[in-house]
């Protein structure tokens, strides 16, 4: 059995391409841009593996341009750019990487908060403009209060409940919706009260989404939702861009029917620069690095890394999207190891 063939189509934390060559023929992308889609469908012609990030399109095409295809592992947690139905139809192996980024990405939704509460970046951008002429004055950047507030979260899934468990130290009152309300001891630990979605924007000074993108969760932040929210209320987004309509936010800014917005993500990645966000100071914006720590990303590496070699091996790996494709192909049928 000759060694697998393998393409990387985005450079990863050390060491682990390197863990991956010793077992596998590598062919990694060079660019720091995802690779052209024409060029991914001619890379993965001959691969028994892909190593993908969000931003690869993962679906039927590529299937078909990828005939020794037996595991796609995805650099991230969340999976919507790939077509699962469709590649375990196909005996195709998905992996991904949860778990393994819920402090990175609580700890920035915390930045979010408290950077959009107390104008940090815009703050920022006054003082590097040289406009700080004056050494301090009572009425100066006033901000808003972010200790003993209400804090609503959307999707109290291990990152939502990581970000319940700071809101503690702020002494905040926490409310939550999800579709599917969690166990006693969960809300019990996370100090969540289960509320339906329209009393939790009502109600709240905060409203941090932590819900994957669904056709359910798509623009489940809209005119309707955002009209619900307090003036005095800001929204934080670190889970997928999508799950806000963008132009309905931008009116809500615009409008001052919120107060401000925290946003890692976007529907279009990287941001346009024709967006309306852009044109908003209240608005503090990032660049999708709320899993950037060092620590978060290189767990993600690691554990893409191994979960590739592990299904290569006939092993079961250990963040498998589609445990029911085993019963199209087993494990022990696309062994290459």
């Amino acid at each position: 059995m000759g060694r697998p063939k393998v393409y990387v189509t985005r450079q990863i934390v050390p060491p682990w391409l390197d863990y991956l060559k010793e077992m596998c023929d590598v062919e990694l992308n060079p660019l720091e841009d995802a690779p052209p889609r024409k060029v991914l469908l001619e890379k993965v012609k001959d691969k028994d593996a892909l190593l993908c990030m969000l931003t690869d399109k993962i679906d039927a095409e590529l299937f078909d341009a990828a005939p020794n295809l037996v595991v796609v592992g995805t650099h991230s947690v969340g999976f919507e750019h790939i077509d699962v139905p469709e590649a375990t139809r196909r005996g195709i192996y998905i992996t991904y990487t949860p778990g393994v980024l819920t402090d990175a990405t609580a700890d920035f939704t915390w930045a979010l908060i408290l950077a959009s509460a107390r104008r940090l970046a815009e703050g920022d951008r006054y003082v590097r403009a040289g406009k700080w002429k004056v050494g301090w004055a009572p009425t100066m950047f006033l901000g808003a209060k972010v200790s003993g507030r209400t804090l609503g979260i959307i999707g109290l899934g291990r990152i939502g409940q990581a970000v319940a468990k700071r809101a503690k130290g702020f002494d905040m009152r926490i409310l939550y919706y999800d579709v599917i309300r969690a166990r006693p001891e969960v809300e019990k630990e996370a100090g969540a009260t289960f509320v339906p979605l329209e009393q939790l924007l009502k109600e709240s000074d905060f409203v941090s989404l932590h819900v994957p993108l669904t056709n359910e969760t798509r623009h489940m932040i809209n005119e309707k939702t955002l009209k619900m929210m307090k003036p005095t209320a800001f929204l934080i987004n670190t889970s997928r861009g999508a799950v806000v309509d963008e132009a309905a936010l931008a009116r809500a800014l615009g409008e001052k029917w919120i107060a401000g917005a925290g946003l890692d993500v976007f529907e279009k990645e990287p941001l346009p620069m024709d967006s309306p966000l852009l044109n908003f100071e209240n608005v503090t914006l990032a660049p999708h690095i709320a899993s950037a720590d060092i620590d978060a990303r290189s767990k993600m590496s690691e554990l893409v890394v191994k979960d590739i070699i592990a299904v290569l091996k006939g092993e079961m790996p250990k963040a498998l999207v589609n445990p029911e494709v085993q019963k199209v192909r087993s494990l022990s049928q696309v062994r290459r190891i």
